[in-house]
């Protein structure tokens, strides 16, 4: 390094025995160095923070392995109720139910296809010719003197009536909330409800549990959900009646949400910085294996009720955390808990087979002196924060409804839904590697935006494939599914990269909220516009997505970019890079030339 750049003054004296000249700093100067080195080390000693001392601990040794993939054990629970409904909701082959057919039937012999004919009339739907399912024939069987052969040809002369007597279902084995509460035709859009209400219960729980979180701890909090998680499961899967079953299913979808984004926390905080994006990818990758598992289950669970207790017990099992998974020590030193941090971390240190240095004693929380004055107006100060608030958003919304719009689209066509189900989920597995691969090699906005486009294309391409190419379809289908499961997986780590320091946790917050609210969405778009035209979802998921990943093309690339600390570094990037580089340059080069140089001498 040269001293010059410094302004420093250089005196120059004879050593004994010495032919050239060395050069001397004045007193004053070092003085002023010992000055600024006594205060450098006042300053480091005062402030070792817990990532010093996670350095020493392990970022990421065996007790973080152990409790990260306990915690994953979550995400499996968590992706049954997020996309159970098209196993419990599953609407069968049905129409109109007739008392006097009942008789007939059973008298002569018929198979329901038989009753069928003799009860429903043939009606032209968006799929072709089909039987109605919300009409019958309004016969007078004591006046037609119907016998076992009966010809079907006068009949159809009868006039129609509504389903007065109910509904005939074809179970195919399997009995869903649908067919016991007769949640068809006018009263289908009950069941948009059934995944709307999961979704508010989502929306208030991410928001209300994430407080709790942060007064009363994370360990706390998360025992607190699964134990009301256990309780209103139960309850829902007990429900006397629809109205009862939606209730507790907010109630339920309250404390889910919430309980999962806690267990992403926790595992965030206790292990080192640059471990944090593989650990929450692994986190959400472990919610695809969980839809592997999903039609296994219902395959050989096919009654909705006992499903959702199936649904249940793991939030039972993860009270057991109690015993053997630490409260988080970076919210214990928030919370100014300093001696219980402290022997956790040692705890972890023993478990990672490390020894702690004496720095423990000088440990201090890192945000101890901070403090936050965010507001939620902060995210519209400029037109930069306003732009990347109204794209992140909508790209939260996009994702929630395109995502869960293609996996609830598997339960109304027609096909073998497990088959179906099982496919589409093993497409996901790939999504995580190939984000982890990509993002930091190309970076993260090319990505993003390609994966959204890609699974916009795709589903506009199922849209116009017919039926008749039933694996050229499915393979379309896959290809969007995969997008857009990339490009939802992204847009949270995207998210906490474009907010400064200052309203980082406040935007994500915000912006997730739209998730939830694409998850309330997305049960009416589907299943409402699937009545006019089967496909008619599949061109909104398209034209959605191709705007998400337009838009994402307006964002700036955060790869290798300093995280902004405040709203001014977003306005002018460029200055808080060269103000951590002069930081850097004035803590760390000038101390250790002062001290490195061996012959320095005092006038």
């Amino acid at each position: 390094m040269n001293i010059s750049n410094f302004n420093l003054l250089w005196t120059f004296g004879q050593p004994a025995g010495g032919k050239y000249p060395v050069p001397r700093l004045s007193r004053s100067l070092i003085t002023a160095a010992d000055a600024f080195r006594s205060s450098t080390t006042r300053r480091t000693v005062t402030m070792t923070t817990f990532e010093d001392i996670l350095e020493e601990a392990g970022k990421f040794g065996r007790s973080q392995m152990r409790i990260v993939s306990t915690f994953c054990l979550v995400s499996i629970p968590f992706s049954f109720i997020y996309v159970g409904i098209v196993f419990q909701g599953f609407t069968p082959e049905h129409w109109c139910h007739d008392p006097v057919v009942t008789e007939i039937r059973e008298r002569c012999g018929w198979s329901l296809q038989d009753a069928r004919r003799a009860t429903v009339p043939l009606m032209n739907s968006s799929t072709g010719v089909t039987y109605s399912q919300c009409q019958r024939l309004e016969v007078d069987w004591n006046a037609t003197g119907l016998t076992c052969d009966y010809p079907e040809s006068e009949l159809f002369q009868a006039p129609m009536t509504g389903c007065t007597d109910g509904w005939e279902y074809d179970y195919e084995g399997r009995q869903s909330f649908v067919t016991e509460f007769d949640l068809v035709c006018a009263d289908a859009w009950y069941v948009d409800m059934f995944q709307a209400t999961l979704s508010v219960g989502f929306l208030v729980g991410s928001i209300a549990i994430g407080y709790l979180a942060d007064k009363y701890g994370r360990m706390k909090s998360f025992l607190m959900t699964n134990f009301f998680i256990a309780v209103t499961g139960i309850l829902v899967a007990t429900s006397p009646n629809y109205i009862a079953l939606l209730v507790f299913r907010v109630l339920f979808g309250f404390g889910v949400k919430g309980g999962w984004m806690v267990g992403y926390v926790l595992i965030t905080e206790l292990v080192g910085v640059e471990y944090r994006r593989m650990v929450g990818v692994t986190y959400q990758m472990v919610f695809s294996l969980g839809l592997l598992i999903l039609p296994l289950l219902a395959y050989f669970i096919p009654n909705w009720r006992w499903l959702q207790v199936v649904f249940t017990i793991p939030y039972i099992c993860f009270l057991t955390y109690y015993w053997f998974i630490p409260e988080s020590p970076r919210w214990l030193l928030s919370q100014n808990k300093r001696n219980e941090a402290l022997e956790i971390t040692k705890a972890i240190a023993k478990e990672n087979k490390k020894t702690l240095s004496k720095i423990i004693e000088t440990l201090t929380d890192e945000n101890t002196d901070s403090t936050s004055t965010a507001s939620f107006m902060d995210l519209f100060k400029t037109s930069k924060l306003r732009k990347y608030t109204f794209i992140l958003s909508f790209n939260w919304f996009t994702s929630a409804v395109v995502y869960q719009g293609l996996i609830m689209r598997l339960g109304i066509l027609g096909g073998n839904v497990y088959v179906d189900f099982l496919i589409s989920a093993i497409v996901e597995l790939p999504a995580a590697f190939l984000i982890l691969i990509t993002i930091e090699r190309i970076g993260r906005r090319l990505p993003f935006a390609t994966a959204n486009i890609v699974a916009g294309a795709a589903c506009l391409i199922t849209a116009f494939i017919p039926d008749s190419m039933f694996w050229l379809k499915s393979a379309v289908a896959c290809v969007g599914r995969l997008g857009i499961t990339m490009a939802f997986e992204m847009v949270v780590f995207v998210n906490t990269e474009l907010y400064p320091t200052v309203i980082r946790n406040l935007g994500v917050s915000v912006c997730s909220t739209l998730c939830d609210i694409g998850g309330i969405v997305a049960p009416f778009l589907l299943y409402r516009l699937a009545v006019i035209w089967l496909e008619l979802p599949l061109i909104i998921f398209g034209a959605l997505a191709f705007v998400a990943g337009g838009l994402v093309l307006l964002l700036p690339e955060t790869k290798g970019v300093p995280l902004p600390e405040t709203i001014d570094d977003i306005e002018c990037p460029n200055r808080n890079r060269e103000t951590q580089l002069k930081s850097q340059q004035l803590e760390n080069l000038l101390p250790s030339d002062v001290t490195k140089n061996k012959d320095v001498t005092a006038v």
